[in-house]
């Protein structure tokens, strides 16, 4: 797919990151869902919600894959035209996750082993399904 990439023509739908809930607030019945895309997109629109005296319910669904979503959400936020987010994949796109995919599963242990301790710091424990 190289010449489809250089040309520009190849995107991949985004699925969200988190689905927020939102419930009630100032004379306001019934629930509304509000999904985000990153971290900080989360943090702006949770403390934008709760400025306005909005709840917001805890804890927030965190997606970590296509699979914890059900068909309707799938199709609501990844699938429909109307709402969907598409990203350009380009070569640098593609020598990232190259790269990534080598680090992950190639047969050197050592830079994986690096990797995962230099990067254990970062986790959020929260995070983790246990």
């Amino acid at each position: 797919m190289r010449p489809l990439v250089e040309a520009g023509r190849v995107y991949a739908a985004m699925p969200p990151l988190h689905r927020i809930e939102v419930t009630g607030g100032r004379g306001r019945a019934g629930k509304e869902y509000l999904y985000t895309y990153t971290e900080p997109e989360m943090r702006r629109t949770v403390a934008a919600l709760q400025k306005k005296g909005r709840t917001v319910k805890q804890p927030m669904q965190r997606y970590k894959g296509l699979g914890e979503m059900d068909a309707d959400q799938l199709a609501e936020t990844t699938m429909d035209p109307r709402h969907r987010t598409l990203r350009r994949i380009t070569l640098a796109d593609a020598a990232r996750a190259d790269g990534v995919f080598d680090l992950l599963m190639g047969s050197n242990v050592a830079p994986r082993k690096d990797f995962i301790v230099g990067s254990a710091d970062q986790l959020d424990r929260e995070r983790i399904d246990a």
